[in-house]
């Protein structure tokens, strides 16, 4: 087998949040393929780093009365935590505010620049008068313009889809300050990715096989997944824009050189650097030579670069990123792998739910990474497509397949080797167990007689990602080995000494087998994994442990005392995380003169049957409505809506943006709930809407509708439909 040199990477978390169940699909994902790789003994560098410029940091920093890197050192600590906390084995865990990330910044810019690959031109861009400074897409909003959809991002339309300027949004408003953006001009710095020297690069890099040393045959790959390749394939065909990479101060970043820090790169430029910039801090303090960095960071080296990212930043991984490398100098990405989202119970993550779970909850929590680890590798494969983390099925496979198959086969067979054979197994095994183990060892695949071993069958699952399968034939062997001592019976052995022989030999093959399954998983629980090589009594595992000629340890080899490897989840404990994560559903209490009016209109709007002032809502002596005949109720159509969507709304301090789904096309709906809801609590819940009231146009947007609510002075309290009901039933 030929030695690999890898040097792998995850995306890089932003340090303007914590890290939740979702980010670690991608990094269990890829530090499984790490370990894999370094248990068959290829030379593999695991490099990774926060993201730490942009607006979104400065402005965090500015409300929290920090400096930037007072924050950014802050949550580099507890991003690290979590990873730690998870198994994740970076080999470095860095920063790309780092002097390793800017050098290799300005060379990149440099480099490109000499190759007339940087543009320079005016720009008219909005600017916050208020906050004094211009702002970035994503801190716009307005209404678009090309379907008048409102509170809209300055970059794309979430109800349409279309994409524009920010100078093209109509009533566009400041999301920082609230106040009118001012348009003015401003020199931007552009990568020309339009150059046709990029574009006829990017066709042929896209599409090029190439060839991964994965044993005494190299093996013919694709840079890309088919999925991403047939995305890239549409982006290079409706043709290239360039790219603005600089924004203007004040902003936390890297200066562009001569610019006398009047404008800076823009973040995504420095973030997959930021690569490079670990990897460099990394090899140098392990003493490497600039010609052993080189090796792994330029062209010509016999040395892969392996990306790990998710689905939503492809585009930057797979246009923006070969393309900056291979003009200014530097090799170009090996393999980029993309991954899907995380679903649970079917659904996005919700705080109401429970379900919006960080990394630190999870731990805080007790519960073991490692049922998240396998849980996780049991779901994913080598496509773009979304895992979903299901509770019920959750508890139930780790409690099956780790618990009731793995850990089973150690906690039924080493007691009796303890207890009666002084710990020590025996090689000598009679040629009928040999059969058991040999049925244990192999699998058939495909037809006829061809039988392949397990190992390599499942080197090549985990080599390709398809963890999914590999956990499955993991599990195979697991069932052959609890057949095997169900069949032996050494509970029924151990009762009768003239079966001590027939005894020592079942439970030291059984043991034999838990071994080779600890084989199969160690990428997978890696701590787990320790623990079992310390009962063993063996050195930490390798891959070829599962391969050697000899696969039963020797003859007398001695164990060491079992202590019980891993519990059963209980229910219990996922309720308690649920939970914990709930956010509170205790509404503020309102003073009672405060008029609450739920309905799409502002305050000033006229009270109707479905609005009415807090001082009235509930006091049992208020006054009744005017009696109405069916026919007038008949009128009103209220129906089941799902809120798809909440938001707040800059500049408005009682209404909330609800996204609908009543079974047809979606509705926007204003609601005078802000004061009692937090956006996030409201994504994913039934409710009830007035759905037949004429539109109304507000200073906001058009509101298409209204939500129903009850109140007493200490509400809103937004109604709800039972379990069961679905968007668009009608209410009757």
């Amino acid at each position: 087998m030929n030695k690999r040199k890898i040097l792998a990477t995850s995306a890089l978390p932003y340090a303007n949040g914590s890290i939740h169940l979702g980010h670690l699909v991608e990094y269990i994902q890829t530090d499984i393929w790490i370990r894999f790789q370094k248990m068959r003994g290829h030379e593999v560098h695991y490099v990774c780093a926060d993201d730490t410029h942009g607006t979104p940091v400065m402005l965090r920093a500015e409300q929290e009365g920090v400096t930037p890197k007072q924050l950014i050192n802050r949550v580099w600590h507890e991003h690290k935590a979590d990873f730690d906390g998870f198994h994740i084995g970076f080999d470095n865990y860095y920063t790309t505010d780092s002097p390793e990330n800017q050098e290799f910044c300005e060379d990149i810019y440099r480099q490109l620049d000499a190759r007339s690959l940087i543009a320079k031109r005016s720009v008219e861009q909005f600017y916050d008068p208020v906050k004094q400074m211009f702002l970035p897409d994503r801190y716009i909003k307005g209404q678009c313009p090309r379907c008048h959809a409102e509170d809209q991002y300055g970059d794309s339309c979430e109800a349409c889809g279309a994409t524009y300027s920010p100078t093209d949004l109509i009533n566009p408003c400041s999301a920082v300050s609230g106040a009118k953006p001012e348009r003015r001009a401003s020199k931007h710095y552009f990568f020309k990715l339009s150059d046709p020297r990029c574009e006829a690069f990017l066709k042929h890099w896209v599409f090029e096989s190439i060839s991964s040393p994965c044993g005494t045959t190299p093996e013919i790959r694709s840079r890309l997944q088919p999925e991403a390749a047939n995305k890239m394939k549409e982006w290079l065909s409706s043709g290239l824009a360039d790219w603005d990479i600089s924004r203007d101060a004040p902003y936390f970043g890297f200066p562009i050189p001569g610019t006398a820090r009047k404008k800076f790169f823009y973040v995504w430029l420095d973030a997959p650097v930021g690569y490079f910039g670990s990897f460099k801090n990394y090899f140098k303090r392990q003493q490497h030579s600039q010609a052993e960095i080189d090796e792994f960071l330029r062209p010509g080296g016999k040395t892969e670069m392996v990306h790990f990212i998710g689905k939503d930043i492809l585009y930057f991984h797979a246009l923006f990123w070969p393309a900056m490398l291979e003009f200014a100098g530097y090799r170009t990405p090996t393999q980029i792998y993309a991954h899907g989202f995380l679903t649970i119970n079917g659904q996005k993550m919700s705080k109401s739910r429970g379900t919006f779970i960080t990394a630190e909850s999870y731990l805080e929590q007790g519960l073991n990474p490692e049922w998240l680890r396998y849980y996780y590798a049991a779901k994913l494969n080598d496509s773009m497509e979304d895992i979903d983390l299901n509770f019920d099925d959750f508890v139930a496979r780790v409690n099956s397949d780790l618990v009731g198959k793995y850990i089973n086969i150690a906690s039924r067979c080493s007691g009796f080797i303890l207890q009666k054979f002084g710990g020590k197994l025996t090689g000598l095994i009679s040629e009928e167990n040999r059969k058991w183990f040999n049925q244990f060892l192999f699998c058939q695949l495909g037809e006829g007689d061809t039988f392949l071993g397990r190992h390599t069958s499942i080197a090549n699952f985990y080599d390709r990602r398809e963890y999914g399968k590999a956990v499955k034939e993991i599990m195979l062997a697991a069932d052959v080995a609890n057949q095997y001592v169900d069949r032996a019976k050494p509970w029924v052995l151990a009762k009768n000494s003239d079966h001590d022989r027939e005894l020592h030999e079942v439970c030291s093959v059984a043991l034999n087998m838990f071994r080779i399954l600890t084989v199969y998983l160690k990428p997978v629980l890696p701590k787990l994994a320790r623990e079992a090589e310390q009962f063993l009594g063996v050195e930490p595992l390798i891959w070829k442990d599962a391969n050697s000629q000899n696969r039963l340890l020797p003859d007398d080899h001695q164990i060491n005392d079992y202590t019980h490897l891993m519990t059963r989840i209980d229910t219990r404990q996922i309720e308690a995380l649920i939970n914990a994560n709930k956010e509170s559903l205790q509404r503020p209490v309102r003073p009672p003169q405060t008029e609450h009016c739920v309905t799409t209109m502002e305050k000033s709007a006229p009270v109707t049957a479905a609005a009415t002032s807090a001082k009235d809502a509930g006091n049992e002596n208020a006054a009744a409505a005017p009696t109405i005949t069916i026919d007038d109720f008949g009128k009103i159509d209220l129906r089941v809506a799902r809120i798809v969507n909440a938001e707040h709304i800059p500049g408005a301090d009682k209404l909330l943006k609800l996204t609908l789904d009543i079974g047809s096309h979606p509705r926007i709906v204003f609601a005078g709930i802000r004061s009692a809801y937090d956006p996030e609590q409201l994504i994913g819940r039934l409710t009830i809407m007035v759905a037949n009231l004429a539109p109304r146009k507000m200073k906001f947007g058009i509101s298409e509708g209204m939500v129903l609510a009850a109140g007493d002075g200490s509400g809103p309290y937004l109604l709800s439909a039972d379990a069961g009901a679905q968007p668009g039933m009608k209410v009757k």
